[in-house]
């Protein structure tokens, strides 16, 4: 297979074209290197025996629309996006220009390169809104009202790619994502809750909880993560697919884990007040992945939080 993905660089995206270049599959990164880093990718370009490129261009430029094009990608994977939901309640047009124009120059490259597919990395956190805690798990018939522009731009993508679908015989598979972790993960993003609270335990310095801690995300480990991906660029056409775990587990609860598996139990969070607009509480219900991809998560939160730590205690001082 011939692959693009972009956002390449990132967390996500690299240990992607980790797992593509291992099946021995063809691929081109596009990445603007503003979040993602080639550190990233230094195991993965290192290799001779490996088809890989990558190309720095911001999928904003029009730039873009023309390199995939030219590339003629199989299967484009979506994963570029300004990903933080403060930045854009703060730049909401920021926001739109990165996940809306730069996702539409993303399909017409697609388009006009002949790819077959598009897999989405849409989110799972908010397009949903603020479910009541009843409808949670949240199943992907729930109503997409989100409450972010950050989800609001995912949200009109899915709308796009349906669109492309019907329009252009574009087949795609979105992704909602729960909140991902694991090995590469920039602790200063904003869903890094697992890779800050990694950083700080290991360093032995307090670590900050937002509100009562009792908060709940649905924490699913990037390598099943990633095994999404690659089943949704062969199943799951025209399917949006919740990839999360279906379980809640608080902040409270995983620093707790963390600690015990730092070594540090008696090393107490510090409370600080609760951030504005945050949810409550959040899951989503895997059953559609499991039927229609084939997918399910196998990575305990215990397994997973346990290799963070490890992959963090190995790269003390680099950069993410």
């Amino acid at each position: 297979m011939k692959a693009i993905v972009t956002g390449g660089a990132g967390f996500i995206g690299s240990t992607l074209v980790d797992r593509l270049l291992a099946e021995g599959h063809a691929v081109d990164v596009i990445d603007d290197l503003s979040t993602g880093s080639l550190r990233n990718l230094n195991e993965a370009r290192s290799d001779r025996a490996h088809d890989l490129r990558v190309h720095q261009v911001d999928i904003r430029s029009p730039e873009v629309v023309d390199l995939i094009a030219r590339l003629e990608p199989e299967v484009v994977f979506h994963l570029a996006a300004q990903a933080d939901v403060r930045v854009s309640v703060a730049r909401p047009v920021f926001d739109a220009e990165v996940n809306i124009i730069g996702s539409l120059n993303v399909l017409e490259g697609a388009r006009s390169g002949g790819a077959r597919k598009v897999v989405f990395a849409s989110s799972g956190g908010t397009i949903y809104g603020d479910p009541d805690p009843s409808d949670l798990p949240v199943r992907e018939s729930h109503p997409q009202q989100p409450i972010s522009p950050y989800g609001v731009a995912k949200k009109v993508v899915g709308d796009y790619l349906h669109a492309y679908r019907v329009l252009h015989d574009l087949e795609f598979t979105a992704l909602a994502l729960a909140n991902v972790y694991g090995p590469r993960q920039d602790p200063h993003g904003e869903a890094g809750v697992v890779a800050i609270f990694a950083g700080r335990l290991l360093a032995g310095e307090t670590c900050t909880v937002f509100g009562d801690g009792r908060q709940t995300r649905d924490f699913v480990y990037v390598d099943d993560v990633v095994d999404a991906f690659v089943r949704g660029a062969e199943r799951g056409g025209g399917l949006i697919c919740n990839i999360g775990t279906g379980q809640e587990t608080s902040v409270s609860e995983l620093y707790h884990v963390m600690a015990v598996q730092a070594g540090l139990p008696d090393l107490g969070p510090m409370l600080a007040p609760a951030r504005p607009g945050e949810l409550a509480r959040s899951a989503l219900d895997p059953a559609r992945a499991r039927i229609q991809l084939g997918w399910e998560p196998w990575t305990t939160l215990e397994e997973g939080t346990r290799q963070v730590l490890d992959w963090f205690a190995g790269n003390a001082g680099t950069k993410p």
